[in-house]
C-alpha cells in the first residue's frame, strides 16, 4: 500500500528541493535496485547522511555522494546519475584504486 504522505514528500522534493528527509543510508533498505525507508513501498527521495552521504531521486542515486572511513579519512567521492556512475570517481584505499577514473553510465572508461 504506498503512503501519500511518502508520495506527496517525494513530488515536494523532486519539485522544490525543499523539505527532503535526512537519512542514514543504514536505515534504508534495497529491494529490486531502489531505496526505500524501512516499511516503505515508497521509494526514498532525500539526503543520505552519515559515513556515506549524498542524495536519493525515487530509490535511486542521484548526484555527488561521499563517503569516508571509520577513522574519517575520504574513502571515495564521485556522482551518480539515476543510480549510475557518473564522471569522474577518487577511491583512497589500495583495494579499490583502480576504480578511480571517469565513468559513463555505470561502466568505467578511463582513468
Amino acid at each position: 500500500m504506498t503512503s501519500s504522505v511518502g508520495y506527496s514528500q517525494n513530488i515536494i522534493c523532486e519539485k522544490t528541493g525543499y523539505t527532503c528527509p535526512e537519512i542514514d543510508i543504514k536505515d534504508l533498505v534495497e529491494r529490486d535496485g531502489l531505496h526505500y525507508n524501512k516499511f516503505s513501498d515508497v521509494p526514498f527521495t532525500g539526503k543520505v547522511k552519515g559515513k556515506t552521504q549524498g542524495s536519493m531521486k525515487n530509490g535511486k542515486k542521484d548526484g555527488s555522494w561521499i563517503g569516508y572511513f571509520d577513522n574519517g579519512q575520504l574513502h571515495y567521492k564521485g556522482d551518480y546519475k539515476n543510480g549510475k556512475r557518473e564522471g569522474y570517481w577518487v577511491w583512497n584505499n589500495s583495494v579499490m584504486s583502480g576504480w578511480t577514473g571517469t565513468y559513463k553510465n555505470g561502466k568505467k572508461i578511463s582513468d
